[in-house]
């Protein structure tokens, strides 16, 4: 069966799910990190190259500061924990979005991570942090203006010179995109890489969203004929 290359997940509703367990929102993050582990895994049995996961966005400033600690108190709690997994496995570590803005010992952990698993060759993971897809761009843009300028070039950019200057370059279009949850939207999401993605909503919230879930997922997926515009 035909599988994805690169499956990008909004990993929405781990608020949603505590709350109607009378539980706090943090837990419900809690929750939602464990399942991230479970992914992983499942990512490695299915021999999926690349995943891109939008952990935190620009936008998500914008919630309660206690919810924002328990936040990346839980993204340097995965990484301390599963460090050694992920080197183990070969799954290579990457980030996309502006990790100056997070709190110190994050990006040191980040930075850290991204280090000792750039030999992973099994499965690359993305995790956006801190990132929006029209800052992305914006910031592709000043780039290649600066490059531009500095270059005295008169030629265009083609496509391929300017997501040079994207947070992740190299990595392929996407795929698949996964939105759990039941909301309808992108939500500022890799709207560039995502231009051909075949697009897939589930109701499920995301600590609900099972190794079944995504096999049924890429089953969809396969079941769909790709034209990207032609006939």
């Amino acid at each position: 069966m035909k599988v994805p290359q690169h499956i990008a997940v909004i990993m929405d509703g781990n608020g949603r799910w505590a709350t109607s367990r009378g539980l706090s929102r943090s837990a419900g993050h809690k929750e939602g990190t464990a399942n991230l582990e479970r992914l992983l895994d499942h990512l490695l049995l299915r021999r999926i190259p690349v995943v891109s996961l939008y952990a935190f966005s620009t936008e998500n400033w914008r919630r309660p500061r206690t919810e924002i600690h328990a936040i990346f108190s839980l993204v340097e709690e995965f990484i301390t924990t599963h460090l050694n997994k992920m080197v183990g496995e070969g799954v290579r570590m990457v980030v996309s979005g502006d990790l100056s803005r997070i709190p110190k010992r994050s990006r040191e952990l980040l930075l850290d991570a991204i280090e000792k698993t750039r030999k992973g060759i099994r499965l690359t993971a993305n995790f956006c942090l801190n990132y929006g897809s029209r800052s992305e761009l914006l910031r592709a843009a000043q780039e290649y203006a600066l490059w531009y300028s500095s270059h005295k070039t008169q030629r265009p950019p083609t496509e391929k010179q300017f997501q040079k200057f994207f947070w992740q370059p190299n990595l392929p279009d996407i795929d698949m995109l996964v939105r759990t949850a039941g909301e309808l939207r992108l939500s500022n999401f890799m709207l560039w890489q995502a231009a051909y993605a075949e697009l897939y909503f589930t109701e499920k919230t995301w600590p609900e969203f099972g190794a079944e879930d995504l096999d049924e997922a890429i089953r969809e997926f396969h079941r769909r004929k790709r034209k990207f515009g032609g006939l």
